[in-house]
């Protein structure tokens, strides 16, 4: 086996390799390159899913971030249990070539309770009085006390929220350097995420995202260094590219007016009952997940998504199986957006009624992603000042709202989910990959095949799937 070091770096393409990125530029003229044409929706957990099972969605299941539970009558979103992705993964399907065979799977997502042999993922720790504190999970769980007393906590505002920056790219990657000095795996699987914060904020914006991009081109030309002089191969690879966006679609908001949505009042405020709608949608960046409990309304929900400015394609069962999406998890109807639209989650039509956690960092309340958590609400007049008395009252015991969050989709300047028409703009795999195809081009699920040969030294995979 070939030890090698996985180095996810969300967001990254051939667009964005410049003189801003001198180390990962340089690590690319000395190695193979393939341009991935993404999984579909080209999303965190439905890419890494497809990397790690060699499986489209419609077969391991991961659909999008979230979800709607057929069987719950809930939303699950940004769920942690690795069986969740159904199918065979890289790291399991090396160690029957190898026994010995070790995987580190560091935030990566879907990293709980794992095959791997050493994992790290976020994990708040949420006591009975309401209050919220920042952790991580490992396994071993004996992993946790250490790595924090040598590396300090896990600087989790850095990693989501209006804070998000390089310094949780930066604890990452010291994390991976710890359990490799540590633990020694066979398969370090790296997780950087520092691009994904400004591109959906600030989107193709080259000269506002130039330290962004020497920021993480520092992270990782120190780590191929690190791993390199430890004679381990380093693959760069990315999960989706982010483009410029300018609408946002509420499609929520359409159906509420539709009257398909079923609305609560909670105490002044509006909650949306799914459970009791006719129809709904999870929204997830560029793609949403219609579910359609009346289907005598079948044909005239897709007609209204098909008039919905924004929305590009609606796709029914045959063609959700066409794109690898015919789950049981996934929507009746799937609506794609054009290429300059994304998708919100909204369903309230004032928002002085919206849900207390609109205003929070709150990813698994929502029913659908929200991009808006990246940026404070320019209406807070002294924002430091505001979170600081919060956080005051926190240290002190009390329960408290962090609501800093603005309501304005318009703010949200990149995003993903659809295959972007420019090549430019897709994830990319880099590194010493003599099995690359002529034509520099490979699809998602193609993935898993080449790290697996890069990690077996170019034995094929003989499982199923491929």
């Amino acid at each position: 086996m070939q030890r090698t070091a996985v180095l996810n770096v969300v967001g990254l393409t051939t667009r964005l390799v410049s003189d801003a990125t001198p180390n990962i530029r340089a690590f690319l003229e000395r190695n193979q390159i393939a341009r991935i044409e993404p999984v579909v929706p080209a999303v965190t957990c439905t890419a890494q899913a497809t990397y790690l099972t060699g499986k489209l969605p419609r077969d391991h299941g991961v659909v999008a971030n979230g979800w709607y539970d057929r069987e719950y009558d809930e939303h699950r979103f940004w769920k942690q249990s690795n069986h969740l992705v159904q199918g065979e993964k890289l790291w399991e399907a090396l160690r029957r070539v190898e026994k010995e065979f070790t995987c580190a799977k560091l935030f990566w997502w879907f990293n709980m309770y794992s095959s791997a042999d050493y994992s790290i993922t976020p994990r708040p720790l949420y006591p009975a009085d309401g209050r919220k504190f920042f952790d991580v999970h490992t396994q071993p769980m004996g992993l946790r006390e250490r790595i924090k007393k040598d590396l300090g906590p896990f600087p989790f505002p850095s990693f989501w929220g209006p804070g998000a920056g390089i310094k949780s790219s930066i604890w990452i990657a010291k994390s991976a350097k710890w359990v490799e000095e540590k633990c020694w795996p066979s398969l370090s699987l790296v997780y950087l995420p520092h691009l994904d914060y400004n591109l959906q904020r600030l989107g193709l914006d080259m000269p506002a995202i130039q330290q962004d991009l020497r920021d993480i081109d520092d992270v990782v030309g120190d780590l191929i260094r690190f791993y390199e002089n430890r004679h381990i191969k380093v693959v760069l690879l990315s999960e989706y590219g982010i483009t410029n966006v300018d609408q946002p679609v509420h499609l929520n908001r359409v159906f509420r007016e539709k009257g398909w949505l079923s609305i609560k009042d909670e105490l002044g405020r509006e909650a949306v009952d799914l459970g009791g709608s006719k129809a709904f949608a999870i929204a997830d960046h560029q793609l949403a997940h219609v579910y359609v409990q009346d289907h005598t309304i079948m044909n005239e929900v897709r007609a209204v998504l098909e008039a919905t400015p924004g929305v590009a394609q609606v796709l029914t069962k045959q063609q959700k199986f066409l794109s690898g999406l015919e789950h049981h998890r996934s929507g009746d109807l799937v609506a794609i957006a054009d290429n300059r639209s994304w998708f919100t989650y909204y369903y309230w039509l004032n928002d002085r009624k919206a849900p207390d956690y609109a205003h929070c960092v709150d990813i698994h309340r929502k029913c659908g992603y929200d991009p808006v958590e990246l940026f404070l609400d320019p209406a807070i007049r002294f924002p430091k000042l505001k979170i600081g008395l919060k956080l005051a009252k926190k240290l002190l015991g009390f329960r408290m709202l962090m609501d800093v969050i603005p309501l304005d989709a318009m703010l949200v300047r990149g995003s993903h989910g659809r295959v972007p028409e420019d090549p430019q703009d897709w994830p990319v795999l880099i590194g010493e990959l003599p099995n690359l195809p002529r034509s520099g081009m490979l699809r998602a699920h193609e993935v898993f095949g080449q790290l697996y040969s890069h990690c077996s030294r170019g034995h094929g995979y003989q499982g199923v799937g491929l």
